[in-house]
């Protein structure tokens, strides 16, 4: 018998009502490609906290919140980013789906590749995945890498062709005063959203500094200190661009 897939995860969360339809049981696991200069989950990076779990420990656990969920709700997996865990991911999501529940990722993309041996495993884990939420972190390229230490060229390619196989997802932007927050880049951003057709809602969530905390317990640097949550003004004009909700 093959050996099981253990996930890595820093936290749970059983009911999270902003990381998709309903009340959700979410599992964030550790690992990321970007380091965003807003991370609010740093420990995602070192590992701070960090466990192991099997596919069937986070079904059993889960199960104990399902009466909560109503028809909506279900799992979401998040991060850090899920991606780099796959093997886990394809052992999990379908104990969750056999039993009729639905199945989110919370991704930045910042992995996707349509290079072996990723492509084969993602294209296999997308048809256990009902939705993904995907954060788009800016459309220009410097200011991305500014804001991410990487490119974003893989990260519209994995949108665009999740849009082809008629994956449903959800984009998300952190809108952040001085780094994501410029009229062109929004523009860009709208623009490249009305191609797509899978898109099933736009979210803005304004930038806090609220993770601070955990950027001294971890002894960490905050890169953004001292850096103002976006003003309504602000924040009404990206949702207006965007057409978010």
């Amino acid at each position: 018998m093959p050996r099981s897939a253990l996930g890595r995860a820093f936290s749970v969360e059983t009911f999270g009502s902003v990381d998709g339809p309903g009340l959700r049981f979410v599992l964030f696991l550790t690992g990321c490609p970007f380091h965003c200069l807003y991370c609010h989950n740093p420990e995602c990076w070192s590992g701070a906290d960090s466990f192991e779990v099997t596919a069937q420990e986070v079904l059993q656990k889960a199960l104990r919140y399902r009466s909560y969920w109503g028809r909506e709700g279900g799992l979401t997996v998040s991060g850090g980013e899920p991606l780099l865990q796959m093997d886990f991911l394809l052992e999990l999501f379908p104990l969750f789906q056999e039993r009729g529940i639905s199945t989110c990722i919370d991704t930045s993309l910042a992995p996707f590749t349509k290079e072996e041996p990723f492509f084969s495993r993602f294209r296999s884990l997308m048809e256990r995945t009902d939705l993904l939420l995907v954060d788009v972190k800016e459309m220009d390229e410097e200011r991305h890498v500014r804001l991410t230490g990487r490119g974003n060229a893989n990260v519209l390619e994995g949108i665009r062709y999740l849009d082809s196989i008629g994956k449903k997802i959800w984009i998300r932007h952190v809108l952040v005063p001085g780094y994501t927050d410029f009229d062109e880049d929004l523009r860009a951003l709208r623009s490249f959203l009305d191609s797509l057709h899978n898109v099933e809602r736009v979210e803005v969530l304004p930038y806090h500094s609220l993770a601070l905390g955990k950027y001294r317990k971890l002894q960490l640097p905050y890169p953004l200190e001292g850096v103002p949550s976006p003003t309504r003004e602000r924040i009404d004009n990206a949702r207006r661009i965007l057409g978010a909700i």
